[in-house]
């Protein structure tokens, strides 16, 4: 149970179904890390398997979690609609590929899971208390804690610049995903 200083964060946005369905849970091939952080920062609960997984390992994997696995490795079978071959493309083409194809909302909950494991972040409700560094004590919040790892998240100049690639993934456009992933 989180300590009284910390709340849940990644609460559901109105009008948004607070159980996760499906297809809103993912699976990335080791090929694919990158794009795993970046569906981790928009909000999705995604895994990332690791590095010389068999792939029979990842279908099973897959089916038991109820998630969808993203793939560039075409010698992996469909599954029932549980296997998403995607090609090798730069990241802002997986994401229109994600957007348009599997109906991805790049601005979902943004930075509401832990970019490195996964685990829904919680709030902290005293920066000072939390650890979070003296000079960005000042930004506007939120303040996150993993619960999982134990890191600190802020918003700092990074996040608007990731804020402003989920933006640009959302609307459709290019302008912001130039930028190296």
């Amino acid at each position: 149970m989180p300590s009284p200083t910390v709340r849940r964060f990644s609460e559901p946005r109105s009008g948004e179904v607070a159980r996760t369905r499906r297809r809103d849970r993912f699976l990335c091939d080791a090929m694919l890390g990158h794009l795993a952080r970046w569906l981790r920062a928009a909000g999705y609960d995604t895994e990332l398997a690791p590095p010389r997984a068999g792939d029979r390992t990842l279908l099973d994997s897959a089916r038991r979690e109820g998630r969808i696995l993203l793939t560039c490795d075409r010698t992996i079978p469909g599954d029932g609609g549980r296997v998403r071959h995607l090609p090798m493309a730069e990241l802002s083409e997986l994401a229109r590929i994600l957007r348009e194809d599997l109906g991805i909302d790049w601005l979902r909950a943004p930075f509401s899971r832990c970019l490195l494991d996964n685990a829904e972040l919680e709030q902290v409700a005293d920066p000072a208390t939390a650890g979070i560094p003296a000079p960005a004590r000042h930004l506007p919040g939120p303040f996150t804690r993993c619960p999982r790892c134990g890191r600190l998240f802020w918003p700092g100049s990074h996040v608007r610049r990731m804020r402003e690639r989920l933006a640009s993934w959302y609307r459709g456009t290019r302008k912001a995903a130039r930028r190296p992933s």
